[in-house]
């Protein structure tokens, strides 16, 4: 029985309980009355608002502008009357790119009551990046003294968007001598002269931003632009990992190291960069058009099509898409849209000769053959024309009529062997290209390229080379400069002495059209293993450059190394599919060497199924029936192709083997004779052997 001496003690417990349960109820009722108060009247927090900024400062100054935004943001949005504020989200937006949205928050902070002299610069920042560098310039020419460095930046791009190269040097080079210890002077000083040709001084600049500020992101980018440029794809991938490490949502970071992965070969790698990219900017057109060209790859022409559509206009008109809307067009069959598309890009890019090709295709299946001729004139009057070019050229002339000239680009097509590359072409008459080049751009080597080529076709073989030196003198920088000087020397039977001009150009950008150039240099001087040598570091560089590829299993066949020949030409037929007759062609060659003589026949019938009457093509087909032991057969395809292509001395040496193996002595020393005689026979030490064999 309980002791009423302890019911006021357990009274005064359980009041205690309740009191204390009312007060946390109405401490709860309070904090959520007051949640619900700012919610409904959107009440300011300046404390907030303060630390929001502060940590938006931080990260500014730390190059992460994606946080700085989100924390810019959050200081908006606790007190939305605050300019400060405005202007801290604005500069965050004009460091991603964001030049709309930057504008809005540049208008809110002057209704919010900041000083208009505060805004010039930022203003300036973001109406270029809509477009508009004239407005641009009038902003930042109102900018006070405090924000001139800023100024001067944004006038540096406006005046190179605006073509007035001068004033953009002019005041890139203020920038740098009013803040010699800035990064970012020396980012946009990099950038300028990037986008002017001078590649060698952007280099320069974007080592001396890196130096000066190792966390810099725009120089960081920029960095790894000019590093793939220099040295490759490869070597770039870790500056833009250093700078995604300092703001992992950089959409230019992310949109940069999913291109260079692309084209490494990191296919996921990119599909999973792209993405994100997309989390940033949901409708990015640059990384609508990466995944349309992951499409592409894949066969999968209708996505392709329908990412580069939802792409946009503005990506759909640049080089790049206009070539893979074309490509697209071309495989999908639709020739019109295949030819509207190329047209306009052989008009921007004359000199694109992947792009004469596939238009050129598309007339040839337009039935406009004689037009299709007429676009490919450029490529196939080059000495070291390929032989898809050639061949289209031959179905071309075949088509109207004219059974002879095709023939002969029959016969150019089959022979494996290249004349030497043309770096340039002259139709116009001498006076005419003096006075249109000394109107024009005297110093630019593209538009003086048809001037020394008359020169020397007119024989001033001296005047030629001396105008390409002082252009190369005049621009030390930029890398056509120096490659011009080594296609006059070629031209001129120098390959010796072009060298040096071309690995001063490879130095500076080691692309493609420069490696190429620098191994027929070297391999034409009798420098064979330092061409082998630069070939295979652009190969470590760029793994799926499809040249690249095509060259060095040409030379690892020739040096019987069929295997690593296999492997190359197998990685260019994974990209390029199975239509390449000459490239299915030259893998029944490289799996017959190998003894792979099954495989052999199947890539060969494959090809022959594709251009019977292509010489090279049957006689891989006659070698491959040889080397499996049909002689008879293997006979009759190879005297087919050599009646095709008379002047192929690899075809003659093949059909003399195959008759000493048939026992026919007479007409295998016939053939022996007959590729001796020919000027460029490789293999004339086996072929004197068995020469001697047969008498």
């Amino acid at each position: 029985m309980t002791s009423s001496r302890n019911r006021p003690r357990r009274a005064r417990r359980f009041n205690l309980r309740r009191l204390v349960v009312f007060a946390l109820c109405l401490g709860a009722f309070g904090v959520a009355l007051l949640a619900f108060r700012s919610v409904v009247t959107g009440g300011p927090d300046p404390a907030a608002a303060r630390e929001a900024l502060a940590r938006s400062d931080t990260y500014l100054k730390a190059n992460n502008a994606s946080a700085a935004r989100s924390q810019a943001f959050q200081a908006v949005k606790a007190d939305p009357q605050w300019g400060e504020a405005h202007l801290a989200l604005a500069r965050a937006a004009l460091m991603l790119d964001e030049g709309v949205a930057a504008e809005a928050s540049l208008r809110r902070a002057l209704d919010s009551g900041v000083d208009a002299k505060r805004t010039h610069a930022l203003m300036a920042h973001a109406v270029l990046l809509q477009g508009d560098p004239r407005r641009a310039i009038v902003e930042a020419d109102k900018a006070p003294a405090s924000d001139r460095l800023y100024a001067l930046r944004i006038k540096t791009r406006a005046y190179t968007a605006g073509g007035n190269l001068a004033a953009a040097q002019q005041a890139a080079a203020t920038a740098i001598r009013i803040a010699p210890r800035s990064a970012d002077a020396w980012t946009e000083l990099g950038r300028f002269r990037f986008n002017a040709g001078d590649v060698a001084g952007a280099i320069q600049a974007s080592a001396k931003a890196v130096d000066l500020d190792k966390g810099n992101t725009d120089a960081l980018i920029l960095r790894g632009e000019l590093v793939r440029t220099q040295y490759g794809l490869v070597a770039a991938l870790p500056w833009f990992e250093a700078a995604l490490k300092r703001d992992p949502y950089r959409h230019a970071a992310l949109i940069q190291y999913a291109s260079t992965l692309g084209d490494a070969g990191r296919t996921r790698d990119m599909l999973t960069v792209t993405r994100k990219a997309m989390e940033v900017r949901p409708r990015s057109p640059q990384a609508l058009y990466l995944q349309a060209v992951l499409a592409a790859r894949a066969e999968e022409f209708d996505l392709a099509s329908d990412l580069l559509d939802r792409a946009g206009s503005g990506i759909g008109q640049l080089p790049g898409a206009l070539l893979l809307g074309g490509s697209i067009d071309l495989a999908e069959r639709r020739y019109e849209r295949a030819i509207e598309k190329l047209r306009n890009l052989v008009s921007l890019q004359p000199m694109n000769l992947t792009a004469r090709k596939l238009l050129a295709t598309a007339l040839l299946q337009s039935d406009a053959s004689k037009n299709g001729i007429d676009v490919l004139r450029p490529v196939i009057a080059r000495g070291d024309a390929d032989a898809y070019a050639l061949m289209l050229a031959a179905r071309g002339y075949e088509r109207i009529g004219q059974r002879d000239t095709a023939a002969r680009y029959f016969d150019r097509a089959a022979t494996p062997s290249r004349a030497d590359a043309d770096g340039f072409t002259a139709d116009d008459a001498m006076p005419q290209l003096a006075t249109a080049v000394a109107k024009s751009a005297p110093d630019d080597p593209r538009a003086t390229i048809p001037l020394l080529r008359g020169l020397i076709d007119g024989g001033d073989k001296a005047g030629a080379l001396a105008k390409a030196q002082e252009i190369a003198r005049r621009n030390p920088g930029a890398p056509a400069s120096h490659q011009i000087v080594g296609d006059t020397l070629m031209l001129l039977g120098r390959p010796a002495d072009a060298v040096t001009p071309y690995k001063a150009a490879a130095s500076i950008r080691f692309d493609e059209p420069a490696m190429l150039r620098l191994v027929e240099a070297l391999d034409r001087s009798g420098q064979r293993q330092q061409a082998s040598n630069t070939l295979a570091l652009f190969l470590s560089q760029n793994p799926l450059n499809l040249a690249a590829l095509r060259l060095s299993a040409q030379w690892q066949a020739a040096a019987g190394d069929y295997d690593a020949a296999i492997d190359s030409l197998e990685a260019v037929r994974l990209r390029t599919g199975n239509r390449d007759a000459a490239l299915l062609a030259e893998l029944a060659f490289a799996y017959a060497g190998a003894g792979e003589t099954e495989r052999a026949a199947q890539y060969a019938e494959a090809a022959y199924l594709i251009a019977p009457g292509n010489p090279a093509v049957a006689g891989a087909m006659g070698w491959t029936l040889a080397q499996s032991g049909d002689l008879d057969g293997g006979i009759e395809l190879l005297r087919k192709a050599v009646a095709m292509a008379p002047r192929h001395p690899l075809l003659r040496w093949q059909l003399a083997q195959t008759y000493a193996e048939a026992g026919r002595k007479a007409e295998a020393k016939a053939q022996v004779q007959a590729a001796l005689a020919t000027p460029g026979f490789a293999d004339r030490g086996a072929a004197e052997a068995l020469l001697a064999k047969l008498a």
